[in-house]
Order: C-alpha cells, then structure tokens, then sequence
C-alpha cells in the first residue's frame, strides 16, 4: 500500500530546493521554470501550484511573493490562534512562564541538598504544570515555524524569515535567551526581511535576545563605575571567552561562569565577521575593539518592560576610530547608530549579503556575475532587500539549467516539503519539530552564531539519508503522530506524473 508513497517520498530525499538571480529579462515560461521558482521560492510545491503559476504568470506570480501583504494569509493565522504564547512579550514570557518554573526548580534544589545525601538515588519526579507551561513557550514557536513554513501563502516570505534568523542567530539553549526569542522573530526579523538591511541590523542588535546570547550586555567600560562607585580596574588579555567564528562550541563564556566586566568583543566580532562584512570583510582587530567601545552601556531592561537600554554611565564615551570612520567623544547612545551606519554601507558588507542570498537561492558556488549584480543592487539602493531578492530570483543565473536540482534541501525544507507534497493534514506539529531533531537540525537550537549552513557538505550523507528515508516511510504510512494523509496511495499515485513531483 505503501511503497509508491516510499518511491516518491524518497526522492524528496536528495533533490534540489533553491533558486538563481540576474537581470529584469522575460522569465522562462515552461512547466519546468515554474516547477524550478516554487522550488526556490517556497518550501515546496503543492499539487496543483504548477498549474496556478502557469494561470496567473511566473512574473506575476513572484511579484505577489515580494509583496506579501497583498496575499491573504487568513487560513494560516486560524492554524496560529491555538498557541498561546506566540504573541506574548518577554517581560509576560518570565513572569508566567519561565519565571515560576526556574523558582521551582530553585526550590527543589534546596529541599533536595537540605534533605538528602549526595549520593542518593532521587526518585524521577513527573512535570510539574510550572514546567509544562515552560516548556510550551518553545513548544509553540517551533510548531508556528512548521505551521507557517506548510500553509502559508506568503512562501518567500517564510523561506526569507528562516534565512535572516539564520543569518542574525540566536541559540534558544542559552539562559534566558529563551524568553526572548518569539518577540526577537516577530519584532527584529519578521518585519525587515523585505525591507531595509540596515533597519533589520539595529533591529537585531539591540534585541535583548542578541544583547543576551553574544553577552553585549555585559560590554561596559573599563572605567565605568562599579556598583559600589568605585571605577573598575583595568583588565588584562582578553575579557571574554574567545568567539567561535560560528564554527563550533559556544561563542559566549561558559553557562555559570562570572566573567571580568569590561569590554566584551563577542557581539562586535560576530556582527563585523557573520552579520555585516563577512570574515574578509577588511577589518582589524583594533576595528573590532573599538565597535565593541561604541556598543558599550547597551544593556537589557530589567522589570519595566521588554526591549533594550542605554546606561550612559557604563558606556566609553571616548573618541573610536571605526574602519577609518572617527567618532568624536560624547556621542553616548548614538555612537550605535554611526556604527551600523558604517557597517550598512560598506562595500564589503553589500558583498556578503550579495552572496549569502546568491548560495541560498541558486547553488552552492554562486556565479561571481550575479554575485557583482546584487551587490551593487545593494548599494545602489542602500540595502533594499526586496530589490535585491529580485535581482537573484529574476536572473539568467536563477534559471540556468545547471542550477536546477543543483541544491539540496535542509531536513526543514525536506519535511516542510514533503507535507506540502503530499497535503497533509497537520494537527500537531510537535511530532515533526521531534523528527528535526533526529535529523540534526533542531529548531532554534543551532548554538554556534552563524545559524544552520545552506551548503549540500552540511547536509549530505548516509546517516542523513537513512533519517530522511525513515521520515519518508512513516509519512507514506500515516504513521507520525498529528500528522494526516488522505488515501496516500491512490494521492501519490495521481500526482507521479505531473512535474511537482517528477521536476524537483
């Protein structure tokens, strides 16, 4: 019964899911362009959608992906309603949520050291209903991530958003980053992926989930007053755990730890070498010192309300010299806004970005023609992204014939894809954020800064493809919990023929 649905699942395995850029040229009009764009464009084509995009035109079609507000999303936002903590701020987050779950786990921890031995075998103690609720805060922005990236009309939108949380990281694993992560989505990501790169990074930089996981809130001047009044002593070597460039380990000094106040280079690192200028940008490590001065005094607020804070007093108001850029003593909070200005504008960054959104949506190894085109797209219109996400997706280069099939997904774009594939029915997606997990990408869980690769090496190999053909049996058997397909055998065997499934 079900070994056609296997065949065809399967193949979803290994096939490709990203596009190409170039030139306002008339788009390609043939069933396998199409088929090629809602592969790229979206996480994976419906039953259906080729014949849709061919009514309504390919350019047409695009144009309404880049302009997501004019596409009803209603069914989707219905899907939404269920998942309470989805639109709550991080301040309601502690207070309800993670706050009395951590007092409680606080508390066991006394009662246990007061009351038994250290080497007592403590009995395992069910989920308390504090933790239940904490747990569902994660619970829930994994499911809308699933949820949106499977019934959403605005699919480029969605693909966009999963590749700028990517590109701006944050690791749900560390201490309260947690309870800032479904603001920092909706606030700091969600509403510039279309929009102004540089209105996106002050977004993310002053996001206390930023502020939190790469430690600037703890970058203060080395002469700033302590608690006390007395001023700090100044420090030797380097103040913070050494950054991990996003490769491996924790980029931010170990969980538990006291790290020495003063300045902290962790955030000024990451956003000069991952999230603006790239890590040969051009940049020196007196660069990086000095933006890590002008972001000092940035801090998160403490009960009033979520969001960040200036702290004049524990800033380094002195002079800093910026990528040949001076910045004059005394700017106080709008040294920040010189240096994202710098940063924006530069050169190096408008090639970076060009890149990243070229690998992303055409091939691993993106053509240094279209790289040049978006990056001066960029410039030329101060970090546009939906124009520059236009120059790629319109391009000669996006629809070359060797960029077709020519990617290969992420375990999310492949179960994303596979619902869509097949219509399913998805009434819990807590089963498939559990099936990410076995696949190796957990979501909101990548601890290094640099987010999840986009590259085949990342995601290619025997381990990966037994957990992709494992996902791809139990889905053609409706054996994953929460998760529908309506007669699977006879659905996959009407839809074998069509280029949904034969042109991925």
């Amino acid at each position: 019964m079900w070994t056609r649905s296997f065949a065809v699942l399967s193949l979803l395995a290994v096939v490709a899911v990203h596009p190409q850029a170039g030139a306002p040229l008339p788009l390609p009009t043939t069933d396998e362009a199409i088929t090629h764009a809602l592969n790229r464009l979206t996480f994976g084509p419906r039953p259906g959608d080729v014949d849709r995009v061919r009514a309504m035109g390919l350019q047409n079609w695009i144009d309404l992906q880049l302009n997501p507000s004019r596409t009803d999303d209603g069914g989707l936002t219905t899907r939404l309603e269920r998942l309470a903590t989805l639109t709550l701020d991080s301040q309601a987050i502690q207070r309800d949520y993670s706050g009395p779950a951590m007092m409680e786990r606080r508390e066991r921890q006394r009662v246990n050291a007061d009351s038994e031995p250290a080497t007592a075998q403590r009995p395992r103690r069910d989920a308390s209903d504090a933790q239940r609720k904490d747990r569902q805060v994660i619970a829930d922005i994994e499911e809308a991530k699933l949820l949106r990236a499977v019934y959403s009309e605005r699919q480029l939108q969605e693909v966009l958003v999963d590749f700028w949380f990517n590109h701006f990281n944050v690791f749900a694993g560390k201490g309260a980053t947690r309870n800032y992560l479904g603001e920092y989505e909706r606030e700091a990501i969600r509403p510039h992926v279309l929009g102004n790169f540089r209105d996106m990074l002050e977004a993310t930089a002053k996001s206390p989930a930023m502020l939190f996981y790469l430690d600037n809130w703890q970058n203060v001047s080395e002469d700033s007053p302590s608690p006390g009044g007395a001023k700090r002593r100044p420090l030797r070597g380097r103040v913070a755990a050494e950054p991990t460039s996003g490769k491996t380990g924790s980029p931010t000094s170990a969980a538990g730890a006291s790290p020495k106040r003063g300045i902290n280079e962790n955030y000024a690192r990451e956003l000069m070498e991952l999230h603006t200028m790239g890590v040969d940008g051009g940049y020196t490590q007196d660069d990086i010192v000095n933006v890590a001065r002008a972001f000092t005094g940035w801090t998160i607020k403490p009960r009033e309300g979520s969001g960040a804070m200036f702290v004049a007093r524990l800033h380094d108001d002195k002079s800093k010299t910026v990528l040949g850029h001076a910045i004059k003593a005394g700017g106080g909070q709008n040294d920040v806004e010189q240096v994202l200005d710098i940063l924006a504008a530069h050169p190096s960054t408008a090639r970076h970005i060009a890149t990243k959104l070229a690998l992303r949506f055409v091939t691993d190894t993106p053509p240094v023609a279209l790289v040049d085109r978006a990056a001066a797209r960029f410039t030329a219109t101060r970090g546009d992204l939906r124009e520059v996400v236009r120059s790629i997706i319109t391009s000669p280069e996006f629809f070359a014939t060797d960029a077709y099939r020519a990617k290969v997904k992420t375990p999310l774009e492949f179960v994303a894809s596979a619902l869509r594939a097949t219509g399913a029915e998805v009434r819990s997606a807590l089963p498939l954020a559990r099936e990410l997990r076995d696949m190796g990408m957990p979501l909101y869980f990548c601890q290094p800064p640099t987010g999840y690769d986009d590259s085949a090496a990342t995601w290619v190999s025997a381990g990966a493809l037994v957990s992709r053909m494992n996902f791809a049996v139990a889905l053609g058997k409706n054996g994953i919990r929460g998760i529908r397909i309506a007669n699977p055998a006879a659905d996959l065997e009407k839809e074998v023929g069509s280029p949904t499934f034969q042109r991925q």
